[in-house]
């Protein structure tokens, strides 16, 4: 696909592919369009081109926001360098889907990426358009997960790199953060906070912050989950797919990668039921979901999900609106749902998944339990996070048993212990 404009997602105003992204008119926000008229149509030739790149998220070159064009023999344009993110695990999980009554669940475990997220995805599609756009400094505001990813690949590309979070984010991704020697700035307050103040900066520094002034681009990244999970599935569409929700462009932007590879040929069929998960503690979209409601009410988070911490989400209603009209739904969890998600995931699958990831296991245990999955469903949850960035979590949730160095002390302190 040609990469054409950008343009508003509510009045439809065009604007040039610049570091643009809120709408002049309506201040509505801006996403990449494309010209599907100049794409090539020849199904075969797109499949093979696709699978002859390389194994990260440039072989999906040809439908993201890049002025480069498609990668050559070496898989990577001259612009585009960095960490390699994507080609993650798709997985049966089996034991997983026998424990929830359902006949094919898969899971997309993007804890496989460099920094052990999903945002690796998005950050090397935006700090690839910041070089373009000759962008020198990089910056984010971040819940963690994004924090570790700007941190990195500014690290990767000798590019400097300014991360704003909030100032109680969990030890373990402030620390995986830090260690890449980045400008690290805790801020004393929600990521509603973070967020407005890095608005403001961008405002007034040359500076590329990846999910404000580059966010259309950076969207964009968040496709390449959907092209690899139907790429994966024998270019197939999953019936339903279970989606952490923050901000919701995630949630959307996968329905998006479903649609456009639709429209262009690769694939048949409907998207996917789309179910979002969110933590009770902050829930914005989840509630207005259950209300019935078209628009988010800005919510102030408190909850063990940091990751999913964003009381005013910035794409709420489009997710609102994509979980009704695909049959799906936006649900929520409670913290210790989500100790338990992180833990049915790992007892029947080997996949430790951080906190995000407890939110979006719970909500599917929750849909199957109440009957909203038809048990021939395919079905795939998607996993954003590894669990080792957020170990306090699970604490004190299993016990270590402590004994002496003795055959006797193992069999008289271990339950169902057999001597052999």
């Amino acid at each position: 696909m040609a990469v054409s404009h950008l343009e508003c997602k509510e009045c439809k105003a065009e604007y040039p592919l610049e570091a643009l992204y809120v709408c002049e008119r309506c201040f509505g926000p801006l996403e990449v369009a494309y010209d599907h008229s100049r794409s090539q149509r020849d199904v075969g030739a797109l499949r093979r081109r696709i699978q002859g790149g390389p194994q990260n998220i440039w072989r999906y070159a040809d439908f993201l926001p890049l002025a480069g064009g498609p990668p050559g023999p070496s898989g990577r344009l001259a612009s585009r360098v960095g960490l390699p993110a994507g080609c993650t695990p798709l997985i049966r999980a089996d034991r997983l889907a026998e424990r929830l009554g359902l006949r094919e669940v898969w899971v997309k475990n993007d804890a496989a990426n460099p920094t052990h997220s999903f945002k690796d995805r998005v950050v090397s599609v935006a700090v690839t358009r910041a070089r373009e756009l000759g962008f020198e400094t990089i910056a984010c505001a971040s819940t963690g997960n994004l924090a570790n990813s700007v941190a990195a690949h500014g690290a990767a590309l000798g590019m400097d790199s300014y991360v704003f979070i909030p100032a109680d984010l969990e030890e373990q991704k402030i620390l995986a953060t830090g260690v890449y020697g980045t400008k690290l700035v805790g801020v004393r307050g929600s990521y509603d906070d973070v967020n407005r103040l890095c608005t403001e900066l961008c405002a007034e520094r040359d500076w590329a912050f990846v999910n404000i002034n580059l966010r259309p681009y950076y969207a964009e990244g968040s496709k390449t989950l959907a092209f690899e999970i139907a790429e994966q599935l024998g270019w197939e569409i999953p019936d339903r797919c279970v989606i952490p929700v923050a901000s919701g462009s995630l949630f959307t932007k996968i329905a998006k990668g479903f649609q456009e590879w639709t429209e262009l040929g690769l694939l048949e069929g409907e998207t996917p039921k789309m179910n979002g998960a969110q933590a009770e503690g902050c829930s914005p979209v989840a509630s207005a979901f259950a209300a019935g409601q078209a628009v988010c009410r800005p919510v102030k988070p408190d909850t063990i999900a940091k990751s999913l911490a964003i009381g005013n989400p910035a794409d709420g209603p489009y997710a609102l609106e994509l979980a009704r009209n695909t049959g799906g739904s936006v649900d929520a969890v409670n913290d210790d749902e989500i100790r338990a998600g992180i833990a049915l995931l790992a007892q029947t699958t080997g996949i430790f998944t951080e906190t995000a990831g407890g939110v979006s296991t719970a909500v599917l245990s929750k849909l199957a339990a109440r009957g909203d999955i038809d048990p021939d469903e395919r079905v795939v949850l998607v996993i954003t996070g590894d669990g080792l960035k957020t170990l306090d979590a699970v604490r004190d949730t299993f016990e270590t048993y402590k004994i002496d160095p003795s055959v006797e002390a193992f069999e008289s302190s271990v339950p169902e212990a057999v001597a052999v």
